[in-house]
């Protein structure tokens, strides 16, 4: 099953962040999408920019972004720059990057 037909799954405080090897082979399914390894303590993170022809695109955008995560209940974090939004997403209970992550953006992917 492709990753944008799954869903979140709540998980709980102590469950690992994925491997390297587990990232590795998720990437592949996911088209400009980059896994950022963290600064000195922070989480590892998946990250895309989305651009748009306008200010009403991005917004348009943000706004199903928003309607997606929360029924996944996987909230990343989005910054809007005019024309272009800024996604990352990490899984605050593994410290790092879960399934969940890679879920969600390709789902970002198929609104886009």
């Amino acid at each position: 099953m492709s990753l944008k037909d799954q869903h979140c799954v709540e998980l709980k405080d102590g469950t690992p962040a994925l491997d390297d090897a587990r990232i590795a082979a998720l990437m592949p399914q996911l088209a400009g999408w980059t896994a950022e390894a963290p600064p000195a303590g922070g989480p590892r993170t998946l990250r895309k920019r989305y651009e748009f022809a306008d200010f009403a695109g991005a917004l348009a955008f943000v706004n199903k972004l928003a309607a997606v995560a929360e029924a996944e209940q996987h909230h990343p974090d989005f910054s809007v720059h005019y024309s272009r939004v800024d996604v990352s997403s990490w899984t605050h209970t593994v410290g790092g990057l879960s399934e969940n992550d890679f879920i969600l953006a390709a789902k970002l992917d198929s609104l886009f």
